[in-house]
């Protein structure tokens, strides 16, 4: 594996490739087990993480990467192999969530501000010995008619640009993950609401990114698309694409190599139809693929349930939201392949 960060991100998005997000934390991963009744322990975890770190189509074919959270990037498979050594036998990436959450940003009401940027320099240096080439911190930007304010924007960007800096000095891609929340109210984020504050979101992230000397050549981003509220959603895939193409262009620089998107509070088939029609209908300067959690997990641990018989049917449903939003990424995925399989 090239130990440029440069080569290494080229690598985290081409192809057609992209990120398995599997850096849900002990308690996210817990409401998950909650919803097939099974109790969340280090080996049902483990069980769980081994289901889709073995599933050789997937994994080699479509999936560059893997995000992981502190246990898993330390923990082994049943036979005792670690996990980092199961991904790169794939030819995939090994990464590292390294943000500690959002907690309340005093001053701004129902704003927050991520942490986790005491010690982290040396817990890079032994995420690097571990094997991680990269990692993930995520910003939360909430929306509504009055916010978000510049202030909550500006301290979110501050700390994903100091963490971009450690990380490119500890020789790890950074993925910079400035989260615009797609829950807002209805009648409170609409397309127009959602593009006007991502485009502002993006605006200060960059500016930050450059205040702090980000290679840009050597990080990834990871923003939420231009889409209203869940909870109201109206706008066709058609929109979606179009409104964020457009404000990609207006503040990504073309130097970046890869935007990889997160699936946020869409649906599964949602992630993927968008992904692809922003693919299918633009000429883009970046590479743009996924880096999704649910959005590539949920059927497969329905599928799974918990249960050692179940694991090649949670296998081929991972391989399926697998290879579907790697056709996305090559901006041909249809509802027809989708049901074909």
């Amino acid at each position: 594996m090239s130990e440029r960060i440069e080569d290494i991100a080229v690598k985290m998005v081409a192809g057609g490739k992209g990120l398995l997000a599997a850096d849900e934390s002990t308690a996210t991963i817990k409401k998950r087990f909650d919803a097939i009744s099974l109790v969340s322990t280090e080996e049902s975890r483990r069980d769980y993480r081994e289901m889709l770190f073995r599933s050789d189509d997937a994994m080699k074919k479509y999936i560059s990467g893997v995000i992981l959270y502190e246990e898993t990037l330390f923990q082994k498979a049943a036979n005792g192999t670690p996990f980092v050594d199961v991904i790169k036998a794939a030819d995939s990436i090994p990464g590292i969530k390294v943000d500690i959450g959002a907690k309340p940003l005093a001053g701004f009401p129902g704003e927050t501000v991520t942490e986790g940027l005491d010690g982290l320099a040396d817990r890079l240096a032994k995420y690097y010995d571990a094997g991680a080439r990269f990692a993930k911190w995520r910003g939360v930007i909430a929306i509504s008619d009055a916010l978000p304010s510049y202030g909550a924007i500006k301290a979110n960007a501050h700390a994903l640009a100091r963490y971009a800096a450690l990380c490119q000095q500890a020789k790890i891609v950074p993925i910079v993950e400035p989260e615009v929340l797609m829950d807002g109210e209805p009648g409170t984020q609409s397309l127009d609401r959602s593009e006007e504050v991502t485009r502002w979101t993006l605006q200060i992230v960059f500016q930050e990114l450059a205040e702090a000397r980000i290679n840009l050549e050597g990080m990834i981003l990871k923003p939420s698309m231009v889409i209203d509220g869940k909870k109201a959603r109206k706008a066709s895939v058609e929109q979606v694409a179009e409104r964020t193409v457009k404000v990609l262009k207006e503040t990504v620089p073309s130097a970046v190599p890869g935007i990889a998107f997160l699936s946020g509070g869409q649906s599964t088939e949602e992630a993927t139809a968008h992904l692809s029609a922003i693919n299918s209908g633009y000429d883009l300067p970046w590479k743009v693929t996924f880096s999704y959690g649910r959005a590539l997990q949920d059927s497969a641990l329905k599928a799974w349930g918990g249960k050692a018989e179940n694991v090649a049917a949670g296998q081929r449903a991972f391989t399926h939201r697998a290879e579907m939003n790697y056709l996305a990424a090559k901006g041909s995925w249809t509802k027809d392949r989708e049901q074909a399989a």
